[in-house]
C-alpha cells in the first residue's frame, strides 16, 4: 500500500502562523496539499499562507463558528484530508502558590479550553467535512488528524497543572475518537512534543543560553528538537495509511524532573 497521496487536497494547520505550526504548513504543503493557516496572529499568519499558496483564517480553536469557517475554506480548495491541531498555550502557577493562595480557576478553564476543547472542536468539525469526502483508497480512507499533546502530559513540571491536564485529555481523547471515527475512514494519531526550539523561547544571546542550557536534559542528541523534525513525525502520521490511534513522544528521550 503506497504512501497517502495529498496532491490536490486541503488540509488545516491550527496555530499555523509560527512554531511547530508553520513547520506543519510547509510540509504539508511541500507534499501537494493546499494549506488553511488557522490562526489568531493575522500578519504572520497571512505570510506563511501567502508563501506557500495557502489561505490564511482567523480561527479562536474554541469557536465552533471559527472552525466552521476553516473547514469551509479548506474544503474551496480541495478535498479536506488532513488536519493538524498544533494551537495551543500554558499557563504557569503552583496549585498553591507561595502565598497560600489557590491558584485561579479561570486561568485553569481557559487553558483546558483552548488545549482541549478546542482540540476537539476542530477535530469534529474537521472529521465531519472529511466524512462527505469520496473515499481515497480501497481501505475507505478519507483522511487522518494528529493532535499535539506534550511530554508534559506524561512528566509535568512543578506549576504546569493546568497545561499537563489539558495535554493528558488529548492524550486520552486519542484512541476513542480512532474508534469513533474508523467508521468512516478517518485515522487519529497524537505527537507529544518534549523540548521544541519554538519563537516561545524568544531571540538574542540569553535566550541561545538558555535553549543550550535546556538542551543538556535531553538524553540525544542534547539540543532542543526542531519544528522540521517535530513536523516530519506528523507527515509520518498523516502520509502512512497504518498509522492509527497512536500517541507518539518525540522528544529526543528526554523525562522531564519535578522543575527545571
Amino acid at each position: 500500500m503506497p504512501r497517502v497521496n495529498l496532491e490536490g487536497s486541503s488540509s488545516i494547520v491550527t496555530g499555523g502562523a509560527s512554531g511547530i505550526g508553520e513547520g506543519c504548513a510547509r510540509q504539508l504543503a511541500a507534499a501537494g496539499s493546499r494549506v488553511v493557516i488557522a490562526d489568531l496572529n493575522e500578519e504572520k499568519g497571512k505570510a506563511v499562507a501567502k508563501e506557500i499558496g495557502g489561505l490564511f483564517v482567523r480561527c479562536d480553536v474554541s469557536s465552533v463558528e471559527d472552525a466552521q469557517d476553516a473547514v469551509t475554506g479548506a474544503s474551496d480548495m480541495g478535498p479536506l484530508r488532513a488536519l493538524v491541531n498544533s494551537a495551543g498555550l500554558g499557563y504557569a502557577g503552583r496549585t498553591v502558590d507561595r502565598e497560600n493562595n489557590a491558584f485561579p480557576l479561570d486561568k485553569f478553564e481557559f487553558v483546558i479550553k483552548v488545549n482541549l476543547i478546542g482540540s476537539f472542536n476542530m477535530l469534529s468539525q474537521a472529521a465531519a467535512a472529511m466524512a462527505k469526502t469520496e473515499p481515497m483508497d480501497d481501505d475507505g480512507q478519507r483522511g487522518a488528524i494528529v493532535n499535539m499533546a506534550s511530554a508534559a502530559a506524561f512528566d509535568g513540571q512543578i506549576g504546569q497543572a493546568a497545561y499537563s491536564a489539558s495535554k493528558g485529555g488529548v492524550v486520552g481523547m486519542t484512541l476513542p475518537i480512532a474508534r469513533d471515527l474508523s467508521a468512516i475512514g478517518i485515522r487519529v494519531n497524537t505527537i507529544a512534543p518534549g523540548l521544541i526550539d519554538t519563537p516561545i523561547y524568544g531571540e538574542g544571546e540569553a535566550s541561545d543560553a538558555f535553549k543550550a542550557a535546556l538542551g543538556k536534559s535531553v538524553l540525544f542528541p542534547k539540543r532542543l528538537g526542531s519544528a522540521e523534525e517535530l513536523a516530519f513525525g506528523v507527515m509520518e502520521c498523516i502520509t502512512n495509511p497504518y498509522m492509527n490511534g497512536e500517541v507518539i513522544r518525540l522528544d529526543g528521550g528526554i523525562r522531564m524532573p519535578p522543575k527545571s
